[in-house]
C-alpha cells in the first residue's frame, strides 16, 4: 500500500499517548488499519493535517509527539 484515504483521529490534539496505542485510521484497497503510535507522548495535530477522506502517502508525517512540557512541534 503507498496511500490510503485518512478516517480519522483516535486520540485528540494535547492527550497523552503510550506506544502501541491506535492513533489514527486508515482505509485502503481492501480493508482499514487503526496505526499506532511508535513511541509515547503528547499528540498535537497541526492545524494544516489531513482531514476525513484525503488521500495520504504512507509515511507521511500527520502529526506529533511532543514531552509532556512542549507545546509545539520539533523544528
Amino acid at each position: 500500500m503507498d496511500e490510503g484515504t485518512f478516517v480519522g483521529w483516535l486520540k485528540k490534539d494535547g492527550e497523552p499517548v503510550k506506544a502501541g496505542e491506535p492513533l489514527f485510521t486508515l482505509e485502503g484497497d481492501k480493508a482499514s488499519q487503526e496505526v499506532e503510535a511508535t513511541d509515547s507522548g503528547v499528540l498535537r495535530i497541526p492545524a494544516d493535517a489531513a482531514q476525513a477522506g484525503d488521500v495520504v502517502s504512507v509515511g507521511a508525517l500527520l502529526g506529533y509527539l511532543v514531552g509532556a512540557m512542549e507545546t509545539t512541534a520539533p523544528a
